[in-house]
């Protein structure tokens, strides 16, 4: 890696539509190793996917649910059974494993209060679980799928052209 693929994925993340050829210009390069940095960081897992951002109001997902939630089970078993439970909700767009006082975190998207209330219970339906908090984003501040790309490890003996 070194800074042009670091150019490559700055301009991808703010739009992976780019035609290559569009892209290639961007950072100066051609288009034939621009497509191929762009592969490689594929299959080395740096670009996992691309993908559409959808507006939440539009598809009726306006409402952001922060779940917190505590355990008192800590077993492996447990883990993955609450884990299988959680993928099957499309309404969880993101879930970490947390320390400290929270176990797991969720966000949940859904169009209401109803709806979370439904969803709160399909969950607890499916899987024990010790505590619950939940907390409802009133405004959202900042939202963003880019990455900090400074932090990057760059090889600084690469060439600017492959």
């Amino acid at each position: 890696m070194d800074r042009l693929d670091r150019k490559i994925l700055r301009i991808l993340q703010e739009d992976s539509t780019l035609a290559v050829a569009d892209l290639a210009k961007k950072v100066g390069l051609s288009t034939t190793p621009c497509w191929r940095r762009i592969q490689k960081m594929e299959e080395d897992g740096v670009i996992r996917r691309r993908v559409a951002l959808l507006d939440p109001g539009k598809v009726n997902t306006k409402v952001t649910v922060f779940v917190s939630i505590r355990t008192a089970s800590h077993s492996i078993e447990w883990l993955k059974r609450f884990s299988e439970v959680v993928v099957e909700f499309p309404e969880v767009v993101e879930f970490y494993r947390m320390s400290g006082d929270v176990d797991y975190l969720l966000r949940v998207v859904v169009p209401d209060i109803g709806a979370y209330d439904a969803f709160y219970k399909r969950l607890i339906a499916k899987i024990e679980i010790r505590d619950v908090s939940s907390v409802f984003a009133m405004e959202q501040i900042k939202y963003t799928t880019q990455l900090p790309l400074d932090y990057m490890m760059i090889d600084n003996q690469k060439s600017g052209e492959d």
